[in-house]
């Protein structure tokens, strides 16, 4: 059984699942590897006890979503740090 907070960031992270696929076919791919690297980095940094780190997490989650959902957006930026994390962990490039 899952907590509410549990709910939340899953539900956060579905809807930028989403997001991705409303960016252009060539963006999409950077889009995905920043969500999948900021959602793992950030669930890597806190303990899961730590509650108002987490809510914290979840408003500003939702702000930067909220941002990138903005049609104008089309474009994200993908650091050196981030495509070498993709290696790494053997997540696959879409």
């Amino acid at each position: 059984m899952k907590s509410g907070l549990q709910k939340e960031v899953l539900a956060l992270y579905r809807r930028a699942l989403r997001m991705v696929r409303t960016k252009p076919e060539s963006a999409r791919s950077r889009f995905r590897l920043y969500m999948q690297y900021t959602f793992h980095n950030n669930a890597k940094s806190i303990s899961p006890r730590n509650v108002s780190a987490i809510e914290h997490l979840l408003r500003k989650g939702k702000r930067q979503i909220e941002m990138y959902e903005d049609p104008a957006v089309t474009q994200c930026f993908v650091s050196q740090a981030m495509r070498d994390w993709q290696a790494t962990n053997r997540v696959p490039p879409p």
